[in-house]
């Protein structure tokens, strides 16, 4: 499932629990997510799903919740 990947790919970057609450989880809400950790997880993501997230996409990226609008937005099918 392609949510599940998505999931291993931020536990992988950031060091965090499998049993994070994902829909809580945001951009420097935890002190592993800082600047340099979101730049690994847009390569992460990219190379994962295949994918070229925009500038503007890699700015939006504030939380889980919201890398999973941006991947179903350039065709992810995360359900």
């Amino acid at each position: 499932m392609a949510a599940d990947r998505l999931k291993k790919v931020f536990t992988d970057v950031l060091g965090i629990s499998p049993d994070t609450d994902w829909d809580a989880l945001r951009y420097r809400g935890v002190e592993q997510w800082d600047s340099v950790a979101h730049m690994q997880l847009v390569g992460e993501i990219e190379e994962t799903f295949d994918v070229m997230l925009e500038t503007s996409d890699v700015l939006a990226m504030s939380s889980f919740t919201e890398a999973v609008t941006i991947l179903q937005r350039h065709g992810a099918d995360l359900d």
